[in-house]
């Protein structure tokens, strides 16, 4: 008790620089905490991109080449499906709704999805959430239009608007329908998912802007307008996608290997979140370094401690030469030290939770009004407390050698003086 009075009272005479340490050691200790909470609510939210989705099924290539077609909106299929087979499988007595999914076309950069309104009644995002709307409402008529978020935001769409589709994926293109325009009837609310970055259509106008279309170009000297290929019949030879959901989940391995083994065409069935959980593997290399920068950062932080410490080793000379005048042993002082640097590190720590809590809370309404994303409130759990542990260890580690060169000085050291 005697220790650690005096400890704090040394600490008390020296509180600018001690100031200066905890928010060094704070700063540290909140990145290092921070960057474990963002690496969890990233993994969280990417997990969460399709909910509530029992398969999806698209041509056969691999589930991660499929998934990142289909729901991140990322490349391109090897291949279509016939309309034939989405039916086949759609009135399947295990099937509960399909979500049909044509892409290929593009709006600015932005990725054109062909769909119908099921998509808007049964996609799911984190956590079974359904899809809102901002302003307006589905599409209804063949040229209608729905946005995701960052798309009406980024180009300053809104509901009324005219937008024109181009042929392809590419961010330019000198292929477009101009001759078909479409009108914007809703814009979504963001859900912080690849659907903010989608231009939603109904399979019917992908359709009808490829009418007086052959082999991805338009026919030289034929074109239909808008409201007559409107009336013709535009159901669908092919889509790209489908997404199932099942009346009961223990179907859902059953109807995989029959989609897989299906003999009219080659498809593929995936599990999205077993193809989720395998994309953030190979994508996820990014959890290792950033953990390696912020060690690095409380690495830094904690160095500032040491030089601390050991700059005021002159200047505490006297102070140390008192202590052993009085009766003080050399294990007394480097005890000292010791717990200097666990007061240091231990309120540094503290600060820093404090830091990222609240950096968390203010947050939260920013990154939900513009992303979409609910930030679930931060609280320490057991890897945060293991991390906290390993700080205080590592800063008494670094103390040991302030502690043991005030503990090897002579009493004489400290009393002489110098000229």
């Amino acid at each position: 008790m005697i220790l650690l009075k005096l400890t704090w009272r040394s600490l008390w005479n020296r509180r600018t620089s001690l100031l200066l340490t905890l928010l060094s050691i704070a700063i540290s200790v909140a990145l290092l905490l921070g960057v474990e909470y963002i690496r969890k609510e990233a993994k969280q939210s990417f997990m969460s991109t399709l909910s509530g989705t029992d398969l999806v099924v698209g041509a056969r290539s691999g589930p991660v080449q499929l998934l990142l077609y289909s729901v991140f909106r990322i490349g391109n299929a090897t291949n279509n499906i016939s309309w034939e087979s989405y039916q086949h499988f759609a009135d399947h007595k295990w099937v509960d709704w399909t979500v049909p999914m044509s892409l290929g076309d593009s709006h600015k950069g932005y990725r054109v999805l062909g769909t119908n309104t099921d998509y808007f009644n049964h996609y799911r995002y984190a956590d079974k959430r359904q899809l809102s709307f901002n302003s307006g409402q589905p599409f209804a008529g063949v040229y209608d239009a729905v946005l995701g978020a960052e798309v009406a935001r980024t180009l300053n769409y809104q509901v009324g608007d005219k937008i024109i589709l181009a042929h392809g994926a590419g961010s330019t293109s000198f292929s477009e329908h101009k001759n078909k325009p479409f009108t914007i009837t809703g814009i979504l609310k963001p859900t912080g998912t690849p659907v903010d970055r989608t231009v939603h259509v109904t399979l019917e106008g992908i359709e009808a802007i490829h009418v007086d279309w052959q082999g991805g170009a338009p026919v030289p000297g034929f074109e239909i307008a808008a409201e007559r290929a409107a009336k013709m019949d535009l159901q669908p030879e092919v889509i790209t996608a489908f997404l199932v959901g099942l009346k009961t989940r223990t179907a859902a391995f059953r109807l995989q290997r029959e989609i897989n083994e299906y003999r009219r065409e080659p498809l593929l069935a995936t599990l999205p979140g077993v193809a989720l959980a395998e994309l953030w593997r190979s994508i996820g290399q990014f959890e290792t370094v950033l953990r390696v920068i912020t060690v690095f950062v409380l690495i830094a932080g904690l160095l500032g401690m040491l030089t601390t410490l050991l700059s005021t080793l002159n200047e505490r000379r006297r102070e140390m030469a008192i202590l052993r005048a009085v009766g003080a042993h050399p294990q007394h002082v480097f005890v000292l030290f010791i717990f200097e640097a666990l007061i240091i590190a231990v309120l540094g720590s503290l600060l820093g939770m404090v830091f990222v809590a609240a950096a968390v809370l203010l947050a939260q309404p920013w990154v939900i009004a513009e992303y979409g994303l609910y930030l679930r409130t931060w609280w320490p759990q057991l890897s945060d407390w293991l991390l906290l542990l390993l700080v205080v260890g590592l800063a008494l580690v670094f103390s040991t050698l302030p502690g043991w060169i005030a503990s090897r000085r002579s009493l004489q050291d400290g009393l002489t003086v110098r000229i």
